[in-house]
């Protein structure tokens, strides 16, 4: 190799590292910035309103990777999916010490969903209304926004049924579960104008959800019956606040354990917020965070998060 090539390769080595530092020191100055906000009381700048969404497949196992996350994003509000805890061992002083308020609906082993928020619930609502039904699957909390029109928003937690087979006794249910939650929405937003709906809804609504359309084909998750269900909900007036933006192709949500299949990127979009027409107008991002599907024993499911611009919003 002559000299001068190998002054030109030392020059781009060196070029890559120092852009490495770069992107290395901004990150440090961004996250100190956000923990001298939280502890001026002031959590995120006023403006900016982080929503996310993260089925944890265990808090018990989760957590720290939770308050890792939490501590370096800072979302005004964050919906977990999953916890699989009763209320009894839900991590109320873990949060409380990161500065959340927290709400949970949980049973052993299976289920539980919970809200993570800077400012205080009010109105919580624990699973669907009119249902007896044992499953804790859904939790919904009111947040002061009073520079939102209404000065209120509504977050709806859920994590739909997987279904198992399509035909059987579970798949049934599921469907029944979507019908009652449509049912019930199009009350809320007779209520609350302003609604984030998010969670794991367990369907990926299109062929470009799906890392292999044809070989789901018809399967669960993916069948015509749930996908309906999904474009139930966005015709009483909700947007995919993911596809309110270009996206990269292959973006998913969701990989099996199984078949290395994060690593193949074989996986689904089944997690998802939708927001009502009135928070669209507001919506400025929402991205998939692959980063913790990069952990160790990392869940299955990986974040979604959403950022609303609304001027001086208090949340």
């Amino acid at each position: 190799m002559r000299v001068v090539d190998r002054w030109l390769v030392f020059v781009a080595g060196v070029s890559k590292i120092m852009a490495i530092i770069a992107r290395s020191i901004a990150g440090v100055f961004h996250f100190m910035k956000r923990l001298a906000q939280w502890k001026n009381n002031n959590p995120i700048e006023c403006h900016e309103l982080k929503i996310s969404t993260w089925n944890v497949n265990s808090l018990r196992v989760r957590l720290p990777q939770v308050v890792d996350w939490i501590a370096l994003e800072r979302p005004n509000l964050l919906a977990l999916q999953e916890t699989k805890l009763p209320d009894s061992a839900f991590p109320d002083a873990e949060l409380v010490a990161l500065g959340y308020h927290s709400i949970h609906s949980g049973q052993p082993t299976y289920n539980g969903v919970a809200l993570l928020s800077l400012a205080p619930p009010t109105e919580v609502q624990i699973g669907i209304p009119g249902w007896d039904d044992p499953q804790r699957r859904l939790l919904a909390a009111s947040y002061a926004a009073p520079n939102l029109p209404h000065g209120k928003l509504r977050i709806v937690n859920l994590y739909a049924p997987n279904g198992q087979a399509v035909g059987g006794d579970k798949y049934a249910y599921k469907l029944d579960w979507f019908v009652r939650l449509n049912a019930w929405l199009k009350e809320e937003l007779t209520i609350y104008p302003n609604i984030a709906v998010m969670g794991d809804y367990n369907i990926a609504p299109e062929d470009r959800d799906v890392h292999d359309p044809v070989a789901w084909k018809g399967n669960i998750a993916v069948s015509a019956q749930e996908r309906s269900a999904f474009y139930d909900l966005l015709a009483l007036g909700f947007t995919d606040a993911f596809r309110l933006f270009t996206q990269k192709a292959h973006s998913f949500s969701w990989w099996d354990y199984r078949f290395r299949a994060f690593h193949r990127n074989r996986g689904l979009r089944i997690d998802h917020i939708l927001l009502s027409h009135p928070l669209t107008a507001y919506c400025a991002s929402c991205h998939i965070d692959k980063g913790p599907r990069h952990l160790s024993r990392p869940s299955d499911h990986t974040p979604v998060v959403a950022e609303l611009f609304c001027p001086n919003t208090a949340i």
